[in-house]
């Protein structure tokens, strides 16, 4: 009997994921597609003269443990210790130490890293997320600390019914003039519209349950030392992290790892691939058209199951089918944020940082958010006497910065950088690489409103499985892709096509970190 195949668009984490559960749990081939030169998508790492960028930032943990014992089977946890704690500062959880794992090569391994971010505002440093503490009521100023603290009250005593936007979001969550001070300006600068464009639902998914009554509770904790370590931490808000997982060598790693290992047990893996058309026969997919963006070579590759992690605007531009008028419409409607990094490598910097990564809340500048890669692992950067940092730009790819040069982005950033007081001249800046990547952030505006009708459309295809990031147009963590991913093989394996619980993954508030 012929083998079954299952043919993956897009090597991202839900993608590669995908592709090793079938591998693991199935007979099923899995045939992965790619079209850039890198596995993990935007958990890849690029390296530039031996120093490493994490697009994005991507602290490795978790609140399943199905996805904390999965990277643990890929790169084992580098310690000595039977049992770890990933501490998030309010509520803990325990992960056992698999030394039967433990590597041969040492540098095939996860470390532990202190977690730190910070809100870098008024040429202020404030903790993110905000938290009560003298420093941070100094650094608002008494009576601007009172007036947060009656605003949040009247948050709290008459919330506003059924939030629909997220300003309204995030003023019940933290108050009017808290929403004001730290989340609008920023949030608008991610954006590129009013939080009263974007839907609140954006806010469920990443803040979820963290608020202010969260931070009370937290200090009061840390203040008479009630918390324990702990790794994995299901219980605690992400945002509160303290520690997390890392690969030794940036996120890119786990997933070029992965990718080995599907090599190993001859899977299937195709880069610099695209699918140019997904046939269709009533309600299945057939196959897929790629096409080699390198060589122009062209092929059709026949399947069983067709799992896609591209974005649904694409998706239903090659989908060979009578697409209805209100689908394509509103799949054409929807939205995306593009992302540019620039990293710089400095000879000096003008604070002794700790953080991982640094919001830059400031209006006169426009980077949103500062990474300092050495903070994530030493070996990120080649020579330890220097800070290799990456600028991040959030833009759509009609903006004048994404077309601007490399090195008028490299000047860009490095003029931000002095204009911040991070560093005091150009000459701090010693080499530089630069990262576009489209379609980094799916947006809750556009057309996503009437999104539902798309996905019931796609969910009438019963072969077809979208997971994933952008493949579901949902604001995911790599751990809730991953987990799309498992449980779409799993659904496959036991012959169940129904694709409601796979969508219902990271609905609820489970779970989140981020201000963007």
């Amino acid at each position: 009997m012929k083998k079954k195949t299952a043919l993956i668009i897009g090597g991202g984490p839900a993608g590669l994921t995908a592709a090793y559960e079938f591998l693991k749990h199935t007979d099923i081939t899995p045939i992965v597609i790619e079209m850039s030169a890198f596995w993990g998508g935007i958990s890849r790492t690029e390296e530039h003269n031996g120093n490493r960028i994490d697009i994005g930032g991507h602290r490795f943990f978790s609140k399943s443990d199905e996805i904390m014992e999965w990277w643990q089977d890929i790169l084992p946890i580098d310690s000595e210790v039977n049992e770890l704690t990933i501490t998030y500062q309010n509520q803990n959880k325990s992960i056992s130490v698999n030394h039967k794992k433990n590597p041969e090569d040492k540098d095939k391994v996860l470390l532990i890293r202190k977690r730190k971010s910070r809100i870098y505002f008024n040429r202020t440093f404030f903790d993110y997320p905000i938290r009560l503490n003298f420093e941070t009521l100094k650094n608002l100023g008494i009576f601007n600390s009172f007036l947060i603290g009656i605003s949040y009250i009247r948050a709290v005593l008459f919330p506003i019914k059924n939030p629909e936007t997220l300003d309204q979001f995030f003023i019940n969550r933290f108050g009017e003039r808290l929403y004001l001070t730290f989340f609008k300006d920023y949030t608008e600068k991610v954006w590129g519209v009013p939080c009263s464009k974007i839907s609140a639902e954006w806010g469920a998914q990443r803040i979820k349950g963290l608020s202010i009554t969260k931070s009370i509770v937290n200090f009061l904790k840390n203040t008479f030392h009630l918390k324990k370590n702990n790794i994995s931490q299901k219980d605690t808000e992400t945002s509160l992290i303290e520690y997390f997982l890392y690969p030794k060598f940036g996120p890119g790693q786990m997933w070029e790892t992965v990718a080995e290992k599907i090599h190993q047990q001859n899977g299937i893996l195709k880069q610099h691939c695209r699918a140019t058309s997904i046939r269709t026969t009533e309600n299945k997919i057939t196959g897929v058209d790629i096409l080699n963006t390198l060589t122009g070579e062209k092929e059709h590759i026949p399947l069983d199951y067709c799992i896609s992690t591209m974005p649904v605007k694409e998706l239903i531009k090659v989908l060979d089918y009578q697409i209805p008028k209100d689908v394509k419409n509103i799949s054409e409607g929807l939205l995306y944020r593009d992302f540019i990094t620039v990293g710089l490598l400095l000879n000096k910097i003008n604070f002794e940082l700790e953080d991982n990564w640094i919001y830059i809340q400031e209006s006169y500048v426009k980077v949103g958010r500062l990474q300092i890669f050495n903070n994530w692992s030493p070996y990120m950067v080649n020579d330890p006497n220097k800070i290799w940092v990456g600028l991040e730009y959030f833009c759509n790819t009609t903006d004048e910065i994404w077309n601007m040069t490399d090195k008028d982005l490299t000047e860009l950033a490095t003029n931000e950088l002095i204009a911040l007081g991070f560093i005091n001249k150009k000459e701090d800046a010693e080499d530089a690489k630069v990262i576009k990547v489209p379609k980094t952030y799916p947006a809750y505006f556009g057309t996503y409103s009437e999104f539902d009708t798309v996905k019931e459309f796609t969910n009438t295809f019963e072969n077809l499985f979208l997971i994933g990031r952008n493949g579901m147009h949902k604001y995911n963590n790599q751990d809730h892709s991953m987990l799309t991913a498992i449980k779409t093989v799993e659904n496959i394996k036991n012959n169940i096509f129904e694709k409601d619980v796979i969508w219902a993954i990271n609905t609820e508030e489970t779970y989140h970190e981020h201000k963007n």
